[in-house]
C-alpha cells in the first residue's frame, strides 16, 4: 500500500486521519507493507508516524530517496555545480520581483538562507530536519533535490526553470511547490525499487495519489486510486476513483480492501 500524503492521506488542514492507526495495525498483521510517498523529506515523514515510523517504508523527496525499515533502498542526487546554477537562477528571479523561497534538500538535512516568516511557515510543515545557513552555495551534503515555494503559483517558477530540463527534471509537485531533481527521478521509479526490495509485483500493489507528482505511480500498480479531488491527469491515469481526502478516502478504500481480503484470501 503506497500513499501520497498532502491532498491524499492528510486532511485539508494537513492532519493525519485518526482512523489510520488501527488500519496500519491491520495491514501489519496481514504482512502488508505500508509506504508513504511524498515530496516531504524522510525525517518529516518518519516523525509524522511516530512510534510506527521505524517500521514503515518510505518514498521521500518525490522519489529521490527510498527507505525500507530505516535502511536506504535507493537515492538519486543532483551534482553540486547544477545545484549552484539553479540557486543562482532562483536568486536572480527573486531579484526581479518573484515571490519565492528556495530549499536545498540534502540527505542529512534541508537548508534555507531566506528566513522570511511567511516562507518559513511553509517550509516547517515539510522539513523537520532543517538548517538555516548564511549561503546555500557553501552547503556540504548529498543533494537530493531543490524545492521552490512560489507564492504566486508554481507554474511561473516551473517555466523559469525550464532551461534546466535535461540535466535535471523540473516537476510541479503542488499548486505552489516546484521540485528540481535528477533526470529520471519520480515516484514511479522509486516504487519499482521499493517493490523489488519488498518482493512484490504491481499486481500486489495499491497506490493512492492526487497530484502530478503522483502520476508515474499509477502505472506501477494494478490497484491505482486517484482521489476525488485529484488533478484530471491523475484521474485519467488511475484505474479507480477514491473519495476525497476531506472524506478520508484512503481509509474508506483500505477498509474495503481489507474486508475483501478477509472474505477471499486469494484476492491478494
Amino acid at each position: 500500500m503506497v500513499c501520497d500524503m498532502d491532498g491524499t492521506l492528510l486532511d485539508q488542514d494537513k492532519r493525519m486521519p485518526p482512523g489510520l492507526w488501527p488500519l496500519l495495525d491491520a495491514l501489519e498483521a496481514r504482512g502488508i507493507a505500508f509506504a508513504p510517498a511524498s515530496g516531504r523529506q524522510y525525517a518529516t515523514l518518519a516523525a509524522l508516524f511516530g512510534e510506527r515510523g521505524a517500521h514503515l517504508d518510505y518514498i521521500a523527496e518525490n522519489g529521490a530517496y527510498v527507505v525500507k525499515h530505516g535502511e536506504e533502498v535507493s537515492s538519486s542526487g543532483l551534482p553540486e555545480p547544477l545545484v549552484r546554477d539553479v540557486v543562482t537562477a532562483l536568486r536572480a528571479r527573486a531579484g526581479h520581483g518573484a515571490d519565492t523561497g528556495t530549499v536545498v534538500c540534502g540527505k542529512r538535512s534541508a537548508y534555507v538562507e531566506c528566513t522570511d516568516d511567511a516562507f518559513m511557515d511553509k517550509v516547517r510543515h515539510y522539513y523537520k530536519a532543517l538548517e538555516v545557513v548564511p549561503d546555500l552555495d557553501h552547503v556540504e551534503d548529498q543533494f537530493l533535490k531543490i524545492a521552490v515555494y512560489d507564492f504566486d503559483g508554481a507554474e511561473g517558477t516551473a517555466e523559469a526553470l525550464g532551461a534546466f530540463e535535461g540535466p535535471a527534471r523540473v516537476v510541479v509537485s503542488d499548486h505552489h511547490w516546484v521540485d528540481v531533481m535528477a533526470p529520471g527521478v519520480n515516484k514511479g521509479i522509486a516504487l519499482e525499487a521499493l517493490q523489488r526490495a519488498v518482493g512484490v509485483t504491481p499486481a500486489q500493489t495499491a497506490v493512492f495519489g492526487d497530484f502530478l507528482n503522483d502520476l508515474e505511480m499509477m502505472h506501477h500498480a494494478e490497484l491505482s486510486f486517484a482521489m476525488a479531488n485529484a488533478h484530471p491527469d491523475v484521474k485519467a491515469a488511475a484505474r479507480h476513483l477514491a473519495p476525497s481526502n476531506a472524506e478520508q478516502g484512503v481509509l474508506v478504500v483500505l477498509r474495503a480492501l481489507l474486508e475483501r481480503l478477509d472474505q477471499d484470501p486469494t484476492y491478494a
